[in-house]
């Protein structure tokens, strides 16, 4: 297949006869500024990681599209299970600095209440979150509801078992499941060529799901594409796969060298078609943004930083013998002893 565009690396806009959709001045704007702050947060929380104060962080830079346009095709009661990159999706769903940073810093195991946003906990275990969500879908099924199930996962989860056996389950249990894959090109230092034979997009219509591919760094096309689908899916057409092609412009994590295995070429190649540019480009041709418009943003993103910062910096600390606790159902001798020894070893700072 080739992947769906209706908005060019150059910022023009191109018609597609299976995809239509209505591009407005307020949809552009709309889009633009989402992912100006969820860039400006990524951006934020590196910064905060290099300085000591976040202990991990996983950067989205370069998806913003990916997760935006697809985000935003979604009802706001549709349950979402995402992996753990998903921060431009998730501050769509209205989530707060403080709620996406607390993991990352350490301080608890996650931040927020998924049954409030409707947008589950991070996982980082790769793929874990599939076989939930189509279960989570077999669920809604049985509800008899019109409610939908969204996974988000990447080309490197798409290598694990579980994910072969939640597409293949979803498809045989016909749930209410769209799964959503940002092949950004590189699992870890892993490429894309190095892990599969055949497109994502393939492999999943050979388990019988309907699939598609779209560029991932084109907002308008995965929103069009994800609307379209997503209806499909409600209206009983059964589970369905979007494979959006991104690029994940920065290290897996900020643990990672991407230099270490990918060249400065290919960066600069993926650079050119970065999708906010390209959006901006488009505003700008089509005079749908003035110096109002982009001083409001700017403001927006100053202050989303200000707040990221603070609400960093007052995170709460956890209380780490609550962990023993959360063990296990019932507590073992050798987890009392552990208990104990880490009271012991707490008491020893007294003096």
């Amino acid at each position: 297949m080739e992947p769906v565009q209706l908005l060019g690396p150059d910022g023009r806009l191109r018609e597609h006869p299976d995809w239509p959709l209505e591009v407005t001045p307020e949809l552009c704007r709309d889009f633009y500024r989402k992912m100006r702050l969820a860039r400006q947060l990524d951006n934020e929380a590196l910064a905060l990681q290099r300085q000591g104060e976040l202990g991990l962080w996983l950067q989205s830079l370069g998806q913003e599209a990916a997760q935006v346009g697809s985000i935003t095709a979604l009802r706001e009661e549709d349950y979402v299970f995402p992996s753990y990159r998903e921060h431009a999706a998730a501050l769509c769903r209205g989530l707060t600095p403080a709620e996406l940073l607390i993991q990352w810093r350490g301080n608890q195991h996650s931040g927020w209440d998924p049954r409030q946003y409707r947008f589950h906990i991070y996982t980082l275990v790769l793929a874990a979150q599939l076989p939930h969500a189509t279960g989570y879908a077999m669920g809604v099924q049985r509800d008899g509801t019109d409610e939908i199930v969204a996974a988000y996962f990447g080309d490197g989860a798409a290598s694990e078992g579980e994910a072969n056996e939640a597409l293949n389950w979803a498809a045989a249990a016909d749930v209410p499941l769209l799964f959503f894959c940002q092949n950004n090109q590189w699992a870890i230092s892993t490429p894309t060529r190095a892990q599969m034979r055949a497109p994502l997009h393939q492999r999943a219509q050979g388990f019988g799901l309907e699939a598609h591919v779209v560029d991932g760094n084109d907002v308008l096309a995965v929103h069009a594409v994800t609307t379209e689908v997503v209806k499909r899916v409600r209206d009983g057409g059964g589970p369905a796969l979007i494979e959006a092609l991104t690029y994940r412009m920065a290290g897996h994590s900020t643990s990672d060298d991407p230099g270490r295995y990918r060249s400065d070429s290919e960066l600069d190649s993926w650079r050119a078609r970065d999708p906010l540019g390209r959006l901006e480009t488009l505003l700008e041709s089509e005079g749908w943004i003035d110096q109002e418009f982009r001083d409001e943003v700017d403001t927006e993103c100053t202050e989303l930083a200000a707040e990221t910062r603070r609400a960093c910096d007052e995170l709460p600390l956890g209380e780490v013998g609550a962990l023993f606790s959360t063990v296990l159902a019932e507590e073992t001798e050798l987890l009392a002893e552990e208990r104990r020894h880490h009271q012991q070893l707490l008491a020893s700072y007294v003096d």
